[in-house]
């Protein structure tokens, strides 16, 4: 069964490859922008072209029988279109939560008529970055509305569940929510980070107009539009939910665990 994976050296993308290896995959195609600098594994069927120049993707999906989708608006329906023209008999896409900013995705996959599997990742631990700055110069975080809530999710669990269902039957039509194994809420998370580094963290909920020229350092323009989501989470949390535990047999990673693995990000 010969797999491609597009995004093949994006944050997700490099670790399907990784995983699909691990699980044993011996055809796996990987799609990359620079083939050269990609350093992927020997063994890897390595590809120049990118989503997003819909003019590169006839060749790489000749013969393909199942697809890694990574997220990229712009071209999804037309991608999926030329999936479809190749014969390509599954798509694994990585989306977000049904009815946000990422449902294009599955609607150019749906589109297309090719079989498919939804991933439906919420945040990302990796967004826990936005902390990283202040936690390398001090114990105090600045942050706001303390109280949102969300079960975030590690990106190498993501990748271990869209490998497993791209080797795996029995996902065809199904939409897998995807959550970390815990709710956690902000003053919670910079504790746990703080935990994880050995240290104590101190959170300092801002007011929103300091909260916005706070966040606006690493966001600019979307500052206020981040500061918004967040204000619906305090009332509206994101629950945790067990697929990633189910698909793998394993639990999901925690967001300590996660820090302890990326601790140089915040040292």
């Amino acid at each position: 069964m010969k797999i491609l994976v597009t995004g093949a050296t994006g944050n997700v993308g490099r670790m399907v490859v990784d995983e699909l290896l691990a699980l044993g995959a011996d055809d796996v195609r990987a799609l990359t922008v620079d083939p050269e600098r990609a350093a992927l594994p020997a063994g890897v069927e390595v590809v120049r072209g990118f989503l997003g120049k819909v003019e590169t993707l006839p060749a790489a999906l000749q013969g393909v029988d199942v697809m890694y989708l990574a997220p990229h608006i712009p071209t999804v329906f037309e991608a999926c279109r030329l999936a479809a023209d190749a014969g390509v008999g599954r798509i694994v896409d990585l989306a977000g939560a049904k009815g946000d900013h990422w449902q294009e995705v599955e609607d150019g996959v749906e589109a297309s008529g090719v079989p498919f599997t939804h991933l439906e990742p919420g945040e990302f631990m990796a967004n826990t970055g936005i902390w990283a700055e202040q936690i390398r110069a001090g114990d105090v975080v600045r942050d706001a509305y303390p109280e949102a809530a969300t079960a975030v999710i590690a990106q190498e669990d993501i990748a271990a569940v869209a490998a497993k269902v791209l080797v795996t039957d029995g996902h065809v039509g199904k939409s897998y929510e995807l959550t970390g194994p815990e709710s956690l809420n902000r003053r919670e998370k910079v504790e746990r980070i703080g935990r994880a580094l050995g240290r104590e963290l101190v959170y300092v909920d801002l007011p929103r107009d300091a909260a916005v020229q706070q966040f606006a350092l690493a966001m600019g323009e979307y500052s206020e539009w981040y500061l918004d989501g967040l204000a619906q989470l305090v009332g509206h949390p994101q629950a945790a939910l067990p697929t990633v535990a189910e698909l793998l047999g394993r639990p999901a990673m925690t967001l300590e665990e996660w820090a302890r693995r990326h601790a140089d990000m915040f040292r």
